[in-house]
């Protein structure tokens, strides 16, 4: 008997995202050392900041760089696992496949971080505003949309269905939410969003 659709959705969902994911948790951790990513720039059609001082070049590279490994780990496993246990779709046919896609994912969480940055402050939301959707939204669909247009038959199976989008719903808004109350306990985030 082998898992129910949507549990085994739920588990490609996370599979596929996990390097995002990562990514953005990780991003952190640097605590915003070292020059933003808009080098304080202001955008020329409103004279705010580009980005805002809280998207630093460390944190989108050591988001990016360390999440990477754990995708890499990803695609070793399942490469690893009998074909009987192989509940997750495979990251490539082999470990330099599989880069590629893994790299995609985490910088593309990373640059679709920085984009819902770009439109927070396009909309006048200041840098550590909440803004419910492009808070949590544009690290996902980024790797997602580049994963279509490059990986499309890997993630069309994964985000093609109702309950995928469901689950990747349930797994941003919840788990980010979560994330980042817990790094805003732990000092990592100056607010809890």
């Amino acid at each position: 008997m082998g898992i129910p659709a949507p549990w085994n959705s739920l588990a490609a969902v996370i599979w596929v995202l996990l390097p995002a994911l990562i990514a953005n948790a990780l991003a952190t951790l640097p605590r915003g050392r070292g020059p933003p990513m808009d080098f304080g720039r202001s955008w020329p059609g409103d004279g705010r900041r580009i980005l805002g001082s809280s998207k630093s070049w460390s944190g989108f590279f050591f988001g990016s760089l360390a999440a990477a490994p754990f995708g890499l780990l990803e695609a070793e496993l399942i490469l690893l696992a009998p074909p009987s246990l192989q509940l997750v779709p495979s990251l490539g046919s082999s470990l330099e496949a599989a880069l590629p896609l893994v790299l995609m994912v985490s910088f593309g969480a990373m640059i679709g971080d920085a984009l819902g940055s770009f439109c927070k402050r396009r909309l006048g939301r200041p840098s550590g505003a909440r803004t419910l959707l492009l808070d949590q939204l544009p690290f996902v669909l980024l790797p997602i949309a580049l994963g279509l247009l490059f990986y499309p038959t890997l993630f069309g199976s994964v985000f093609g269905s109702l309950t995928a989008i469901l689950w990747l719903l349930v797994l941003t808004l919840g788990l980010h939410a979560g994330f980042n109350w817990i790094g805003f306990k732990v000092g990592l985030k100056k607010v809890p969003w």
